[in-house]
């Protein structure tokens, strides 16, 4: 079996994996802004930090996966302008902070369940650790790396000279990339807020006292406290979106190792975009984002939608296709059916050992190319085919269900709802929303058309 390869973006290139401690993988993930819900770009990354979590574990390792909650200090804009966003949506929803922020991680884990996406060992909002984030600052402070300006406190990047080595950006790039910054006070475009004053007259909802007077923290400095907290440094793989190897993750890198004197996380790991339908950057603020519930209204299974997200490397971006999650949709339900008609008989494997040993190479191997779920795909369906002229289908599903483990695409759930055809899901849905709006005719003439399709309605 190939050993675990990893692109590592701190060295732009693939590695073999390396745990600190053996057999023990220490992993943080940069988590969600609660103040609306996570959109399917959103979701993509947070599959793959799932499939990395269940690659790791079937390869021997036992993980601890830390998450960081956003619920305060991520502004609007990303040169520390604007209104920290849980505050700004929580104003517009007539909600507090509090309750808007508890509203979405919900609808977040929500969201996580129904794509069976494992949840971390460790999670931990910002809030909650507001006095981590303030010694960690006081540190930086102590070692002559921030300075003070009317709006906060700030990282003077230029003392750090291994600022920005993982971004493609340079100080040239970084400073016609950078927004119009409304302080003046400022030292360096790459320069990052640590603490925020309130200077706007108002009293927050979230809001700290502190050495430098009272504030909230930069969103940058939550991720290094909590690392530190739970993992220490340094710590073997750091993950998140792909616009965070430009500046949210160098930002960590020199809070952290300014602090510590030592190296942050080997491994960084970057999952590409999911685009909109005009390849343009699917985003709340632009207003053009699909929300798993859409997928849903729809009458698309979750699963289907983690099931398109391994048609292609997780590291690559790409653009939403409705006609690919129709694909994706009708796999999983092939997959589906092929496993509920041919549950595994387990008394009767004793000629499969050697035909299991060659598919399960084929599946390590492809898995152990950084993750190249492509390829694993590739093995399965060959699996399956392969299984249909041989006539070893019980013991393929045997085999299935062991890599389901990997795939977490709920294989093991003899469930009959999964086998109904995507266009009588659609119809389901549609029926759903004419009998929550109280439009019965419209449920009558839905009913008898699943009926024609052979499938039977109950309310309950």
């Amino acid at each position: 079996m190939n050993k675990l390869q990893l692109y590592n973006s701190l060295t732009g290139k693939k590695e073999e994996f390396v745990s600190i401690v053996p057999n023990h993988v220490g992993l943080y993930t940069c988590g969600p802004t609660v103040y609306n819900y996570a959109h399917i770009g959103n979701l993509r990354t947070y599959i793959f930090n799932d499939l990395l979590v269940r690659a790791l574990t079937y390869f021997g390792y036992q993980v601890k996966r830390v998450m960081n909650v956003t619920d305060v200090g991520h502004l609007t804009g990303d040169g520390d302008m604007g209104m920290d966003k849980v505050e700004k949506a929580s104003a517009e929803k007539n909600m507090t902070a509090w309750e808007l922020s508890e509203f979405y991680l919900k609808a977040f884990k929500s969201d996580m369940a129904r794509l069976n996406l494992l949840p971390p060992t460790v999670w931990e909002k910002a809030t909650d650790t507001v006095p981590e984030q303030i010694s960690l600052i006081s540190q930086l402070e102590e070692k002559g790396l921030t300075y003070k300006t009317s709006d906060g406190i700030y990282f003077d990047t230029k003392k750090f000279p291994e600022y920005g080595q993982m971004s493609s950006l340079r100080d040239s790039g970084i400073i016609e990339g950078a927004r119009v910054d409304v302080n003046p006070e400022r030292k360096n475009p790459r320069d990052f807020a640590l603490w925020k004053f309130n200077i706007s007259g108002k009293k927050r909802a979230m809001e700290w006292d502190s050495p430098w007077g009272i504030g909230f923290p930069g969103w940058h400095i939550e991720c290094s406290a909590i690392s530190l907290k739970h993992l220490g440094a340094p710590f073997d793989i750091h993950t998140g979106a792909i616009d965070h190897k430009e500046i949210h993750h160098p930002n960590e890198i020199a809070q952290t190792e300014v602090a510590t004197g030592r190296k942050m996380a080997n491994y960084w790991l970057h999952a590409g975009f999911l685009n909109a339908e005009k390849e343009e950057k699917m985003a709340k603020s632009a207003g053009n984002f699909l929300t798993l519930q859409t997928l849903i209204d729809k009458g698309y299974d979750p699963l289907a939608y983690k099931l398109y997200t391994y048609s292609s490397h997780w590291r690559q971006t790409i653009a939403f296709s409705w006609e690919a999650l129709d694909a994706s949709s009708k796999a999983l339900e092939k997959l589906y059916g092929f496993v509920s008609g041919n549950w595994p008989n387990l008394t009767n494997l004793s000629n499969w050992s050697n035909l299991a040993n060659f598919f399960e190479k084929k599946f390590a191997n492809a898995l152990a190319d950084d993750l190249n779920m492509p390829k694993v795909m590739a093995v399965v369906w060959e699996l399956v085919n392969e299984s249909k002229k041989n006539g070893y289908q019980s013991q393929a599903v045997q085999k299935l269900l062991e890599w389901d483990k990997v795939l977490g695409l709920n294989l093991d759930q003899d469930d009959f709802v999964k086998e109904i055809p995507q266009e009588a899901k659609k119809l389901i849905a549609q029926r759903d929303r004419a009998r929550a709006s109280k439009n019965y005719a419209l449920a009558d003439s839905l009913r008898k058309q699943l009926e024609a399709l052979g499938v039977k309605v109950q309310d309950k």
